[in-house]
């Protein structure tokens, strides 16, 4: 006998989550002792509680690029504060630049901006990062935005 339901088969195209988490995975780069972390999420799915603490209106049309400059232990981080500036492109070649505000977290510095978007479309950002001693770096990444 042989059990079904318990594999999938190949054609089967993946489920839409897949979509969906495509664009919260991090582009990462290490300068040293640090890391700079970047992600992007759409608005429409922040929590309230979120959106307020970052001052942005969720909808349909807008992603949220979050960025992060962390040092020490992976579970005992601390934030190292930074310029940070950032501009996206979407595939008709439209550029818009961000404009990132510093959120004080407490112990931790994000920095946050929100990007319109006509989903479905692929963006591209550019984010530019120069650390208080000088160290920069440039993270350059791609992120599929799909229809909530």
């Amino acid at each position: 006998a042989t059990a079904a339901g318990c594999g999938r088969d190949a054609a089967t195209p993946p489920a839409p989550r897949a979509h969906a988490d495509a664009t919260s995975e991090e582009a990462v780069a290490t300068l040293g002792d640090a890391r700079v972390r970047a992600s992007v999420v759409p608005t429409a799915r922040i929590s309230d509680a979120v959106a307020r603490q970052y001052g942005i209106e969720p909808a349909t049309n807008t992603v949220l690029l979050l960025v992060g400059v962390r040092t020490g232990p992976e579970m005992n981080e601390t934030a190292l504060p930074a310029q940070v500036a950032a501009s996206v492109q979407d595939l008709r070649g439209v550029s818009q630049p961000l404009e990132l505000r510093r959120i004080d977290n407490g112990t931790l510095i994000d920095y946050v901006g929100t990007a319109r978007v006509a989903p479905p479309d692929s963006l591209r950002f550019d984010v530019d990062v120069v650390l208080e001693d000088g160290r920069r770096t440039r993270l350059r990444f791609s992120r599929d935005i799909f229809p909530e």
